[in-house]
């Protein structure tokens, strides 16, 4: 089984010390740091920022020497949205390999692979990713926005999140599902919430210190639901430059620090009184290394952007934070740390809906950035309002684990 930097150390490390001998475990002792998440999940953050930095450049010019370059939509699809957006014309898109590429690198070397949080966020994320590079690469061969399907998309969509969601919910370790009572008892296998212990088909929100509901197997749609949206709100959120990324930012650090705190027992049941499991603490490797490669990430796609994440790198990220929220059974709060996205996704259902009831629409455009745009405001001033929000949302959410 693969392991951590630190299992394979402290093994040969014991090894050295029943032989008597001193070799090259005894000479790297310092590598006993990574026995700690924290300074693991520092790690993969560190990591992943300077995979990111280093083979940015390379997959940048090799995007560009492929011709993958974003179709913009035209001004009779768009109207002055088209003349804002006309300089980004050839812009490398599919760039979301670089974000998966250096989430998986930092968190191979620093996390526990295996842990099946770890696990289902990393796949979840990849097979999102590989959806989203076929619907690119789509628009490149065809040299328009129209991609993949709408309901190809949606469909694989949903046989990712069931396949996600099947297993949170029968695996042991996160359910407690085919477990002892011993070690449901101690805490080994699902989750706890302060001297209860929970079910995986519980819902669960941190101003009340008991479930708000129980759902049973019928918590399997409702865990698709909250994967196939975050991973589409996501999506709409990627129309400008960096404003995506710099929002998985602040919504993965947050989540990383959710993860931390309920993988640590006092911490989770006797102070704050949130969901516990002792496996979710590993999460946070995977989550910072998404903050690391995201804040990689920026350093090209910042306003004017070099490349863009493409449906490659949104809905992946979409579907490793849909996932996360799962994992950590905070899929309420996510409403709340990732508002932006939420706000996105609601201001196209609003104009949809309105149009078709009313033949009128609430904004000048959607998603609602555009309609900022519209209204006058220049690129960067939506991004970075967008990104305090997002920031300011997050310290909100964080702040809700000790209301009661």
């Amino acid at each position: 089984m693969l392991t951590t930097i630190y299992d394979f150390w402290y093994a040969a490390f014991q090894a050295e010390q029943s032989s008597g001998t001193e070799g090259w475990a005894h000479t790297f002792s310092f590598l006993n740091l990574f026995q700690y998440v924290t300074f693991r999940a520092a790690t993969a953050g560190l990591l992943s920022f300077g995979i990111s930095i280093l083979i940015g450049p390379r997959i940048i010019r090799k995007l560009i020497s492929l011709k993958v370059g974003q179709p913009i939509r035209t001004a009779e699809e768009v109207h002055k949205l088209a003349e804002l957006h006309g300089g980004k014309l050839g812009t490398p898109t599919m760039g979301g390999v670089l974000i998966i590429a250096s989430v998986l690198i930092a968190t191979f070397i620093c996390g526990r692979v295996f842990n099946p949080f770890v696990a289902v966020c990393a796949c979840t994320m990849c097979a999102c990713g590989l959806l989203g590079f076929v619907d690119d690469y789509t628009k490149v061969k065809k040299k328009n926005s129209d991609g993949v399907s709408s309901r190809t998309k949606l469909f694989w969509q949903f046989v990712i999140a069931l396949i996600a969601a099947c297993f949170i919910y029968f695996k042991t370790e996160i359910s407690g599902f085919g477990a002892t009572a011993q070690q449901i008892q101690d805490g080994v296998a699902g989750f706890r919430l302060g001297d209860l212990r929970i079910a995986i088909g519980d819902i669960c929100f941190p101003l009340f210190k008991v479930p708000i509901i129980s759902l049973g197997i019928l918590i399997i749609p409702f865990f698709i639901i909250i994967i196939i949206g975050c991973s589409n709100a996501v999506n709409l959120t990627d129309g400008l430059d960096g404003l995506a990324t710099g929002c998985t930012v602040s919504v993965a650090l947050s989540y990383s620090v959710i993860a931390y705190l309920a993988g640590h027992f006092f911490m989770s049941t006797d102070y704050l009184i949130i969901p516990h499991n002792r496996y979710i603490a590993e999460l946070a490797v995977f989550l910072m290394a998404l903050v690391g490669a995201s804040f990689g990430f920026l350093w090209f796609n910042c306003h004017p952007a070099k490349v863009f994440m493409g449906d490659t790198g949104s809905l992946a990220i979409g579907g490793a934070l849909g996932t996360a929220a799962i994992c950590t059974k905070q899929e309420l709060l996510l409403v709340i740390i990732g508002g932006v996205f939420v706000a996105e996704v609601l201001s196209v259902i609003l104009q949809v809906g309105s149009f078709k009831l009313r033949k009128k629409r609430i904004f000048k455009m959607a998603p609602i950035h555009h309609h900022f745009e519209l209204l006058g405001w220049h690129e960067s001033q939506v991004i970075i309002r967008f990104w305090i929000l997002s920031i300011m949302l997050a310290l909100f959410g964080l702040a809700l684990l000790k209301i009661a």
